[in-house]
């Protein structure tokens, strides 16, 4: 059975070093002891190949069994996961946010400096919570800068898990937290960075019936999520408790951002995007593609007009929406207005919900 082992865990140490999907790895290692079965089951009684891998096929009928058992508690584990996610979400418990130490002021330094955040800019950051939707392309690079800013409450909501495919832009995970929810490998990435910062994670789609609860407890809402239904869900529920939300967007190699805030006259999500566009106008990144480096570029300006509006500092991005095109290395900022007849953000909407 050593023999065996030991091919197995030098199938694993060659996946890894080449790269390979887990996936992979133990579909190799599974037609390992497929074939180890089969030798069990066709050759004889003493075989000098039956011999080498154990003598016994009962032996590794109970490996299997052990292992059928580890793979039954796994997928009890996802299904109890999944009816997690469709429970009513808990209160959060937010933190009381400490006063900053000398150990805080000396790391933020190069922003008290500036004059346009200065000290009680840096203290309004350190009291701000803001909620992120989405740990992936776009929230890693914001999850990343807005701790390392000192943000001091930072929520992040995702119902995803880290996938290979996931590692060529979303930067805040690692090839070791493949398979784990994203939330949790954002927040140990976070608190590594940053430990004075308090990470809130939920590792759930964000639907109707939690928004507004899970919305109410935060200051900022930065959407980097790339799917239509939650860009409109974070956008009704921000309207409807005045809140400000930066958006972000990516396909191939252009992104784009700006900020939806109609109380300070800026136009909703809805003002600019009544429908949705036809499917293949907007591919997702799995279909279309995306420019590694693409995410982290919108992702950090993203984070930069966080720092702004927390800060009070400079224009934000509120009646204007930036687009980057990397491959002709083009940058345009055009104007945009609200609609007099948004079914979301007009006062004839607003006076009817």
């Amino acid at each position: 059975m050593i023999v065996v082992f030991a091919m197995a865990a030098t199938l694993w140490v060659i996946g890894a070093v080449m790269k390979t999907p887990h996936q992979a790895r133990w579909i190799m290692i599974g037609l390992l002891f497929v074939g180890v079965l089969i030798i069990h089951t066709v050759l004889p009684d003493g075989h000098p190949l039956r011999e080498g891998t154990g003598g016994d096929a009962r032996l590794w009928l109970l490996v299997l069994g052990f292992v059928a058992l580890a793979l039954i508690y796994r997928r009890g584990l996802n299904w109890l996961r999944a009816r997690s996610n469709s429970a009513p979400l808990a209160a959060p418990e937010l933190p009381v946010v400490q006063p900053m130490g000398e150990v805080e002021l000396e790391r933020y330094a190069r922003h008290i400096v500036l004059r346009e955040i200065g000290g009680p800019g840096q203290k309004r950051l350190h009291d701000a919570k803001v909620l992120v939707i989405g740990a992936g392309g776009l929230g890693s690079p914001v999850l990343q800068y807005l701790s390392a800013a000192g943000v001091g409450t930072i929520g992040v909501i995702d119902d995803d898990t880290v996938d290979h495919t996931n590692l060529q832009r979303q930067v805040i995970h690692r090839d070791q937290a493949t398979g784990t929810p994203k939330v949790l490998s954002a927040k140990a990435s976070i608190e590594a960075l940053n430990p004075y910062t308090n990470v809130l994670t939920y590792t759930r789609r964000l639907s109707d019936d939690i928004a507004r609860d899970l919305f109410d407890d935060f200051d900022l809402i930065i959407d980097g999520t790339d799917n239509f239904d939650t860009r409109r869900l974070a956008n009704r529920t921000a309207v409807d408790l005045g809140l400000p939300l930066i958006s972000g967007a990516l396909s191939q190699w252009e992104g784009q951002i700006t900020i939806f805030d109609p109380t300070r006259g800026a136009p909703c999500y809805h003002c600019l995007f009544p429908e949705d566009p036809a499917p293949e106008l907007a591919p997702s990144c799995a279909a279309a593609g995306v420019l590694g480096p693409l995410p982290g570029i919108i992702g950090t300006m993203m984070a930069a007009e966080a720092i702004k509006l927390l800060t009070n500092a400079g224009t934000p991005l509120l009646g204007h929406m930036l687009i980057y095109d990397a491959l002709d290395a083009e940058t345009r900022k055009m104007k945009i207005k609200r609609r007099a007849d948004c079914e979301v953000c007009s006062p004839a909407a607003r006076a009817s919900a």
